[in-house]
């Protein structure tokens, strides 16, 4: 019972509990498996927590990928050297950028963009600031979110290559949709999809365009993409690991670092009925969204905003006011739900942790 605690007077609930002890020793296991701490970029929307930039910082990681205004500010005021915003950078969010990045001449920054548009905006910006923007082209390689097609990125590289105030830097995709639970197939999938953006960087490099980085996926896609030495590394998930990639990445080894503490508020009608509404916890999934780790909890009988109500075998198990420890199946957005998380150490909740850049910029 690792994550037990034994101060369990002091947890409010819902809440989210961290162990320091198990989040360093996953980022130890990252940077073994990448072999080289400088082929690391890990994502910082799953834990948005300043003292966890810090800690990766201690142990050599310099780069960082963001999706929001406020990571990129929390990792630059707590130590990451470079700063990549994977995500269109429009409307007023172009100057905040330019002003932000503009107070720490000593840290390299970057955003992505997939459009001659979004390029053409940060160009007249950067233009009017007298500043140079570091660019990362975002391809699609199948996802089909955000990015364009590698076969049509030549006449955007071509744009920022002869723009005073762009510099390209290289090319970013994040392939979540390649979700095979067979390593084998996985790769194969992504070996196929990168064909095309392997195409493109051989017509970019015979333009003589220097093509500084290829920053990679995400966790699914990390230990296929951990074997082309030229491609940065881009998890995210494995700081904290959750319940879902425990079951559908099996080939990954990493330990459980977050779980959700919660406690039995009612017993109606042979139901038991905890505060673990999906106000606590990530529930875009089906259930079973909570892994609990004393017991199983039975059918889910209903799920709403402050309530979760299942129905155990034995209903006379569960006593009002026990606390009950669960793993979320979906970490990021579950951590996006809280303010502040507890910190555990040797079984003792020893303080809190700000999750500093839940909040927006406006």
């Amino acid at each position: 019972m690792w994550y037990s605690v034994t101060n369990e007077s002091s947890v409010f609930t819902p809440s989210v509990l961290l162990y320091p002890d198990r989040i360093e020793e996953n980022i130890r296991r990252m940077i073994v498996m990448a072999g080289d701490v400088k082929r690391l970029r890990p994502h910082v929307k799953t834990h948005k927590i300043a003292e966890i930039i810090q800690l990766q910082v201690q142990m050599g990681i310099r780069k960082f990928k963001c999706a929001t205004l406020s990571e990129v500010k929390m990792v630059a005021e707590n130590g990451g050297e470079d700063i990549l915003l994977a995500y269109p950078l429009l409307g007023p969010a172009i100057n905040w950028f330019l002003e932000f990045t503009n107070r720490f001449p000593n840290i390299t920054f970057a955003v992505t963009i997939d459009s001659l548009a979004a390029a053409h905006m940060l160009d007249t910006a950067a233009s009017q600031k007298g500043q140079t923007v570091r660019v990362f082209i975002d391809l699609d390689t199948g996802m089909h979110r955000t990015g364009i097609i590698p076969g049509l990125a030549e006449i955007i590289v071509d744009f920022i290559h002869g723009s005073k105030n762009l510099r390209f830097a290289g090319f970013h995709f994040y392939d979540g949709h390649v979700h095979e639970i067979d390593l084998a197939k996985r790769k194969a999938h992504i070996d196929r999809d990168f064909e095309s953006v392997a195409h493109l960087v051989k017509n970019i490099k015979e333009k003589g365009i220097d093509v500084e980085e290829i920053a990679c996926g995400g966790t699914p896609t990390f230990p296929i993409h951990v074997q082309y030495p030229e491609r940065t590394l881009c998890p995210g998930t494995p700081i904290l690991w959750d319940a879902g990639y425990t079951e559908t990445i099996p080939d990954l080894d990493f330990l459980p670092a977050a779980v959700i503490a919660g406690r039995v508020i009612s017993k109606p009608h042979g139901n038991v009925c905890f505060d673990l509404g999906y106000k606590a916890f990530a529930s875009e999934m089906p259930h079973p969204r909570l892994q609990f780790l004393d017991f199983e909890p039975g059918e889910v009988v209903n799920h709403s905003e402050e309530h979760l109500v299942v129905a155990p075998d034995r209903e006379e198990d569960f006593e009002i006011g026990e606390l009950v420890y669960a793993l979320p199946k979906h970490i990021c957005p579950t951590m996006a739900l809280h303010e502040k998380v507890y910190v555990v150490t040797n079984h003792q909740v020893t303080g809190t942790w700000d999750v500093t850049a839940r909040k927006r910029i406006y």
